[in-house]
Formats: structure tokens, sequence, C-alpha cells
């Protein structure tokens, strides 16, 4: 059964993310909690959205999304961070029926875009995505600051008494 995670549906949801990192040879990357899930999915001001399928009273697959916003088209889209179907589990049509979930969302509220990224060396999901009729966006690259390099950057903001502190204390 595909539906919106709910609270209780952290663990199940923490287990995919697990695997879906030992699947992209990442498996000591997680620090994610179920508490942190909890928070996220499910607090006062929800920042991230999952649809799971459930199976057997077990969550087999998830997607894991959160808001964009094109200052282009003037309309939010959503960004797939996390498609996860266990190995067992593929084959049934759960990864189709998630996506599918995501672009009826993405119509019924008038987003104008459903995007993510994969692995270059993922074939399987390439060809799954490809099959589906997404394309690549070859001329765009992903750029990323992670926790090793915010710091740094973040010293470059600008600390003058008439400009806001948007960011907070540092």
């Amino acid at each position: 059964m595909l539906r919106e995670a709910r609270p209780g549906d952290e663990p199940g949801i923490l287990a995919c993310i697990q695997a879906l990192a030992e699947y992209e040879r990442e498996p000591d990357a997680v620090e994610n909690t179920a508490d942190m899930l909890h928070t996220t999915l499910f607090g006062t001001d929800p920042h991230a959205f999952a649809h799971v399928v459930e199976r057997d009273g077990r969550i087999v697959g998830i997607a894991l999304w959160f808001l964009t916003y094109s200052t282009w088209t003037g309309r939010h889209g959503i960004w797939l961070e996390d498609l996860f179907v266990y190995e067992s589990e593929r084959g049934r049509g759960y990864g189709t029926a998630l996506i599918a979930t995501l672009a009826d969302l993405c119509i019924a509220r008038g987003y104008t875009r459903l995007e993510w990224t994969v692995l270059d060396w993922n074939a399987p999901s390439i060809a799954f995505y490809r099959s589906l009729g997404a394309q690549p966006l070859d001329e765009w690259t992903t750029q990323r600051l992670d926790a090793a390099t915010l710091d740094a950057v973040a010293a470059r903001a600008p600390r003058h008494p008439s400009l806001p502190n948007v960011g907070g204390p540092h």
C-alpha cells in the first residue's frame, strides 16, 4: 500500500535510508535518526515530506521530498531527495508508483517540476528514470558546501551594523 508517511514510520524510513546509503557505497554516511526524521517530517514546521510503500506491515519503499521554487516559472516544484525500494521488492511497480504519486501531486498543486539527481554509475536507476521519460540536465552540475566548508564560507558573511544578521550568530 502506497501512502503518505505518518508518525511511527520513522524506523522503517530510516532503515530504507540506511539501505540506500549501503547501495550508494556510503554505509557510514547516515547521521540521521528516527527522532530527527520525526521533527523534520512531522514537527510543528515540517520541511520535508515522505511517501512510503508498506507491504505486510513493513515499509519496503520510500520517496522523501521537499519543495523547491523556480524564479523563472514563479512556481514551486518537488525535489526528490531519496527514492528507494528494497532490492527484493523491485519489479513490483513500487518505484513507478512513488514517482507517479509525486507527479500527480505536482499537477494537483500547480508545481512545474519534479527533479532529482542520480549517481552516474547507477545504470539500473538511470534506465528506470529514462523509461519514465525523465531527461538528464547535462549542462547542470550539482554543487555543494558540506559541513567541513560551511563554517569557512559563512565566516565571509557581512557583519555590518546596518545589515540584518539573517543567519544568526556564528
